[in-house]
């Protein structure tokens, strides 16, 4: 279930995000422990995986009117948490998460996200753009963000990504995201950066790899294509999925309409799978994700 949400408008108030064994009353009991601390239950959304007996929710709470500090109103709910056996994560709004956004030279994915970030349609804080190639360079320059410059051709490629890691972690980023940023991540990177870093990548029906995949895809006149927006992992490609996009072609589409066709489809799949994620609508279910849309 699911009513509207109006967490943008910056009013104050928590998401309680919460995944546990299934079982009888556990929205009412939430529910009823909101009431009594005098909040108000703004949205709700709720999912029962009779497959595996789990259930997982959000719970985005009103808190103007609680009875208690909301530093208390947290700390109480541990009881039921822990008598639920569940995982739980709170966060308070409104906020906005402190993002990196890493490039190679492809930048409509970049573009796409700090014209959403500017007019507030993504709740985030870029806090700089790190590169393995200088082309993008003047778009940071435009935003007046910092730009990060990582040499990781050849032998110091592991190097570059420890330049990389000491970097996310000065600026205390919470959100990395691989704007097509052309590079393998070791699998200490993935296993470190763990359910807090996101990719995009073309998918199409069939796949194609290698190089020019639209060429490919036009060449055995596909009539699908798109874009899958995904949590990283050290299997390649192959992350929890937040988002994807499709657009239909048609015969008399070129290479070049199949290329902008692909770029609109990464661009909506990650600006959805990051507003996703930052407004904690997403559960990492071994690999898979759950995403309550809003």
């Amino acid at each position: 279930m699911s009513k509207s949400s109006e967490s943008e408008s910056g009013m104050a108030g928590l998401i309680l995000k919460l995944s546990c064994a299934d079982a009888h009353g556990i929205v009412a009991r939430i529910s009823n422990y909101i009431a009594d601390f005098q909040g108000n239950l703004r949205e709700l959304n709720q999912f029962s995986d009779q497959e595996q007996g789990k259930f997982f929710a959000r719970f985005e709470i009103e808190t103007e009117n609680l009875a208690v500090p909301v530093e208390d109103f947290i700390s109480n709910f541990n009881e039921i948490g822990d008598s639920l056996k569940a995982e739980w994560h709170f966060r308070e709004l409104p906020y906005k998460m402190k993002t990196a956004i890493l490039v190679t030279k492809t930048d409509h994915c970049l573009n796409e996200l700090l014209a959403k970030a500017e007019i507030g349609e993504l709740p985030i804080e870029i806090t700089s753009i790190i590169a393995n190639r200088s082309s993008c360079e003047h778009i940071a320059k435009r935003y007046d963000l910092p730009f990060h410059l990582i040499e990781m051709d050849g032998e110091a490629k592991e190097a570059g990504f420890l330049k990389i890691a000491d970097i996310l972690k000065a600026e205390e980023v919470e959100l990395t995201v691989l704007a097509r940023f052309m590079q393998i991540l070791p699998e200490w990177m993935c296993q470190q950066l763990s359910g807090n870093i996101i990719n995009i990548h073309h998918s199409f029906l069939p796949a194609f790899i290698g190089a020019n995949p639209y060429r490919q895809a036009y060449a055995r006149g596909v009539k699908l294509i798109g874009a899958t927006c995904h949590y990283v992992t050290s299997d390649l490609d192959a992350g929890p999925i937040i988002e994807q996009e499709v657009a239909r072609v048609q015969h008399h589409h070129t290479p070049q309409d199949l290329m902008r066709l692909g770029r609109n489809c990464e661009r909506n799949a990650l600006a959805r799978g990051i507003r996703y994620h930052v407004q904690d609508r997403t559960i990492i279910d071994n690999n898979r994700a759950i995403v309550f849309e809003g």
